[in-house]
């Protein structure tokens, strides 16, 4: 027996309901999501003179990034509060109490032009001048001949927002621990001699270490 047919405003009564679901769904946005911890760690540094831009994290192995670890028992036993440079292993340690250290990536110099040994830092630089020594221009006149003058603080130039000037005794080693226009060098053996971290990373470093601070560099 045939059923009776629904009537036309019954009809439209049930699909309002029945897409009514749908109607809802469309309307909800999702909340944002929370930034990882390294998205937000290496996001644009605000309150500084110059830029400061987010790091693209594609660009640099993740082994680099800034982390809390446990200081290696292959280097050498140094008190709370040191930076160890391991220039083989492209890390930089600061080290903390009870077995403890801070481990930023870095770049480090070609064979034959890195520092090793003991140094301190006696002067620390936010956004620094930089000149390129007398060497570099020698070995590289067309790179480096143009900046024999220096050129004062800012986002193109190469020591980044901070610098920590290295000294064995009152001699200045011109070895620098520094920021970096090319965040792709972490990790690489890339540089003139002096030792490089991301801009995040030495603005961070740079906040938890004074002057008179000792570094031991490895190789």
């Amino acid at each position: 027996m045939a059923s009776d047919p629904i009537k036309p405003e019954v009809l439209t009564r049930r699909l309002f309901v029945l897409g009514a679901p749908l109607l809802l769904a469309a309307c909800v946005t999702n909340s944002p999501q929370p930034l990882s911890p390294m998205v937000s760690m290496y996001g644009p540094v605000n309150g500084e003179p110059h830029p400061v831009d987010a790091v693209d994290l594609s660009e640099v192995d993740p082994q680099y990034l800034r982390q809390e670890v446990d200081y290696p028992s292959s280097l050498p036993r140094v008190p709370a509060g040191t930076i160890v440079v391991d220039i083989r292993d492209k890390y930089l340690y600061l080290v903390q109490k009870n077995g403890r250290a801070l481990r930023y990536g870095v770049g480090v110099g070609k064979q034959g032009y890195s520092f090793k040994g003991w140094a301190t830092i006696k002067r620390k630089e936010e956004w620094p001048h930089w000149t390129p020594t007398a060497n570099m221009i020698k070995m590289q006149p067309q790179r480096y001949g143009p900046y024999a003058a220096g050129l004062p603080g800012g986002e193109d130039n190469p020591l980044g927002p901070r610098a920590l000037y290295l000294y064995d005794g009152d001699r200045d080693t011109m070895f620098r621990i520094h920021g970096t226009t090319e965040p792709w060098s972490i990790g690489q053996q890339v540089s003139s001699g002096c030792i490089r971290l991301l801009n995040q990373d030495i603005i961070d470093l740079y906040g938890r270490v004074p002057s008179g601070t000792r570094v031991y560099v490895v190789g």
